[in-house]
């Protein structure tokens, strides 16, 4: 990647804000990753920045179904980069039980070398965000994933069963996605189990 042009303001550090500037410009490849999932339109297929925007603005007004207490400015933070390590990684289809037995090892490359293009104490923030999202030992991570795990549901159901129909998904296979949405908030996970009954009858699963 190019470094980012030597343009001077007063009262700035440079060496700082060339940092930061480079981080910038890194995760703007994220605009060309694609996900497998496509857009509720059935259109085209959606990239990494559109679902991690998409998914922050959810959170913001699914704010209600999160638990008590939860820090959704912090929701949104996990949800905004969550993703970034797919710029190296690649995204990891959720079905994919052989691609997901490496995606850890793959992840944790891309976040050494994605989050240390920071200065250091920005870095090892964005870094501990990912762990904690990645963990989901939080309520704030949990609900997180909750959000990320129901949004390709809804663009599934949307495109007379998207993804499950082209890949051969089962009914079971994704209702361990709709636990996973339970554990984040209640009322997200019945309407997610309510969903997948819908998306049963309509014949969108194999088997």
């Amino acid at each position: 990647m190019t470094e980012p042009a030597p343009v001077y303001a007063s009262g700035v550090d440079h060496e700082r804000l060339t940092a930061q500037l480079r981080f910038i410009l890194e995760v703007d490849k994220l605009k060309r990753i694609l996900r497998r999932n496509l857009l509720v339109d059935g259109s085209r297929r959606e990239n990494d920045a559109e679902h991690s925007w998409h998914l922050a603005l959810t959170a913001r007004v699914f704010a209600e179904y999160a638990p008590a207490g939860t820090d959704i400015d912090r929701v949104v933070e996990l949800l905004l980069i969550h993703d970034i390590v797919e710029i190296d990684a690649g995204d990891t289809f959720v079905y994919d039980a052989h691609a997901s037995r490496s995606q850890r090892e793959r992840e944790c490359v891309a976040a050494d070398r994605i989050y240390a293009l920071l200065p250091e104490e920005q870095g090892a923030r964005l870094r501990e965000l990912w762990e904690e999202f990645e963990a989901a030992k939080t309520p704030e991570a949990r609900f997180a994933k909750a959000v990320d795990r129901l949004s390709p549901m809804l663009a599934n159901w949307h495109t007379d069963g998207g993804t499950w129909v082209q890949y051969g998904v089962s009914k079971e296979q994704v209702m361990e996605k709709v636990r996973i949405i339970a554990e984040g908030s209640e009322a997200l996970g019945s309407y997610a189990a309510a969903l997948i009954e819908d998306a049963d009858r309509r014949g969108y699963f194999a088997g």
